[in-house]
């Protein structure tokens, strides 16, 4: 398989058996997901994350770039995060999540890598970890609650100007009785309201009911 870089920095692209893989390249030679790899191109799978299956879904904009700043809100396990750590190779991502069992398992990730840094801390809360949080270049949010647009106003204070967002929005969490292109369209406005919305695309079939939005602080 041959594996040539795309638009986007630090992802990658190669075709197997007719399907288009992509993937990260390892800063370190480790893949913590056992994920199907090529030297140290570890696959991106879209299927286990919101992010790849946005690029899948040919997302105009992927903001990410080496060395950059970034806050996670909702890293869990540290799958993509642990892709992104590829990508801004000295940067930093802090990565933070609410269950304490998940940051176990993110934890150790982190202790292998030194541009990630994990927090337990509630993003409803920013208060509670804004000592730990520096300013960054762009937000990465994949938390699937009620308040989902709310949670990242409140959390936009660590966002530098013309900084990114980049927003993965799970509509049954927002409102079960409403088709979820409604939700979005809803979501886009109020986006709007402190954000340039530059793209977006549903997710399907990688991940039902979701929307990935790219946007730019004013």
């Amino acid at each position: 398989m041959n594996i040539e870089k795309t638009k986007f920095i630090g992802i990658f692209e190669g075709w197997q058996d007719k399907k288009r893989v992509f993937f990260t390249k390892s800063i370190d030679g480790k893949n913590f997901f056992n994920e199907f790899c090529i030297d140290d191109y570890i696959e991106f799978n879209p299927k286990r994350s919101k992010l790849s299956a946005a690029i899948i879904k040919k997302i105009s904009l992927v903001p990410i770039k080496e060395n950059m700043k970034i806050l996670y809100l909702g890293a869990a396990h540290g799958y993509t995060a642990s892709h992104i750590s590829n990508m801004i190779k000295n940067g930093m991502m802090f990565c933070l999540d609410f269950a304490p069992r998940v940051v176990r398992d993110l934890y150790f990730i982190c202790e292998e890598r030194k541009n990630m840094a994990p927090i337990l801390g509630d993003a409803n809360d920013p208060d509670a970890y804004k000592s730990r949080v520096e300013q960054v270049d762009l937000i990465y949010q994949d938390i699937a609650q009620k308040n989902q647009v709310e949670i990242l106003f409140k959390n936009l204070q660590f966002l530098k100007n013309n900084g990114h967002v980049l927003l993965a929005v799970k509509s049954r969490s927002i409102d079960v009785t409403k088709r979820p292109a409604e939700i979005f369209n809803a979501v886009e406005k109020q986006l709007s309201q402190k954000l340039k919305v530059i793209d977006k695309k549903e997710l399907d079939p990688f991940e039902k009911d979701h929307c990935f939005f790219v946007c730019q602080k004013r």
